[in-house]
């Protein structure tokens, strides 16, 4: 009996040890966008991206909303990162085809369905494209 627990418990801990790096690499922002761009080069920043049916939107905390249509990714760093929360959702309020600088973009606490959503003020766009494109 004194085996079979001593032997769960180094289970146990073999399990815990397995874990426990995951959780401590946790990247912050700057990081995440680091990772996410490398091997790309910037390009010349622009007003608009073109609009793309299988683009994705998405945030990086407190540091930039990321288009990704697939062979290039634009980089936005908007004019107040540090409110970007990827708990928040990203409304777009124009019902143009693009997405540009002067897009109407907001925030809105997901967990709040009735809640008023803050502004984004968008930047210019930078595109990046793998070195060897």
């Amino acid at each position: 009996m004194t085996f079979k627990l001593a032997t769960l418990a180094t289970l146990g801990l073999a399990a815990l040890t397995v874990t426990a790096p995951a959780s401590a690499e946790r990247l912050t922002g700057e990081e995440q966008l680091a990772k996410l761009l490398e091997g790309r080069v910037a390009g010349e920043p622009t007003n608009c991206v073109p609009s793309h049916v299988n683009a994705r939107i998405y945030m990086i905390d407190k540091t930039a909303l990321v288009y990704d249509a697939g062979r290039t990714i634009y980089i936005n760093y908007t004019a107040h990162p540090e409110a970007l929360d990827s708990n928040d959702m990203l409304v777009i309020k124009d019902a143009t085809p693009s997405f540009c600088r002067t897009s109407r973009v907001e925030m809105r606490r997901s967990y709040a369905s009735d809640s008023l959503g803050y502004p984004i003020f968008l930047t210019d766009f930078i595109p990046y494209k793998r070195a060897s494109d």
